[in-house]
């Protein structure tokens, strides 16, 4: 556990000493409140943050890729990687370590945006159930795209690489209702289990197109799922594991 808060704390102030933290965190702010001051501008709106949960996840899919994607990647292009994985340190030392970092960081801008919350009790009487749910819903998601973020970074010494791959597989997660809608029977079942959070419609114009989907969707309404708990951290841990792996055989090679 030491090395790993260490590796933690390094990444942390190495995010918020760089432009970076402050650049993604004013464009989380910026998206986030644009969909939710949509959401409830009506003049019979519902007091929710569904607006901006819809937002969140939405940005998401491109924001976590974009903090990871120099986690594994730097290292390996300025040779620091090799370093790591011939200390003592272990694998999943280095990992993790670099994982909690990235989910501080988004916490952190997750936080910040409870000013919006602030805004609901303060101009309605919202209900503080799906309030709850889903900020915790938001939370099991920004870890597992953070992870899958991770993963993508350790794949090349290229930053773009891991941002553009790490957008990819979260896009292609997202986007399985498309395909599953399209099917029939059990393949249609599977693919529509995996669908990540966000769901695109034409006709949902509250949120110009954005709504909650997949496994998120229950935690939008204020419905704890042990199902969708455990698929948020599952995503998490097979692919902070295949992370694992792949230093792994870096080190062996």
């Amino acid at each position: 556990m030491r090395f790993i808060s260490v590796i933690a704390i390094k990444e942390i102030r190495t995010y918020f000493a760089s432009p970076m933290a402050y650049v993604v965190s004013a464009a989380f702010l910026a998206i986030t409140g644009f969909f939710f001051v949509a959401s409830v501008s009506d003049a019979f709106a519902e007091a929710s943050i569904r607006g901006y949960l819809a937002g969140a996840i939405f940005f998401m899919i491109f924001m976590s890729p974009a903090l990871t994607m120099r986690l594994l990647a730097e290292e390996q292009k300025l040779g620091t990687l090799e370093l790591l994985l011939t200390s003592p340190l272990r694998e999943f030392e280095i990992v993790f370590g670099k994982f909690i970092a990235a989910f501080v960081t988004t916490f952190v801008m997750i936080v910040l945006s409870l000013y919006f919350v602030i805004v609901l009790f303060v101009y309605g009487d919202p209900d503080i159930g799906p309030l709850l749910s889903g900020l915790l819903g938001l939370s099991l998601y920004a870890a597992a795209t953070l992870a899958v973020g991770l993963f993508a970074s350790s794949l090349s010494s290229n930053q773009i690489v891991g941002l553009v791959v790490g957008s990819g597989i979260l896009t292609a997660l997202t986007i399985i209702d498309f395909v599953s809608e399209r099917l029939t029977g059990v393949v249609s079942e599977v693919l529509d289990a995996f669908q990540l959070g966000a769901s695109f419609s034409v006709f949902d114009l509250d949120s110009f197109g954005v709504a909650e989907g997949g496994h998120f969707a229950d935690f939008a309404r204020g419905i704890i799922s042990l199902t969708d708990i455990a698929y948020y951290s599952s995503i998490t841990a097979v692919f902070l594991l295949l992370t694992v792996l792949v230093l792994e055989a870096r080190r062996w090679r």
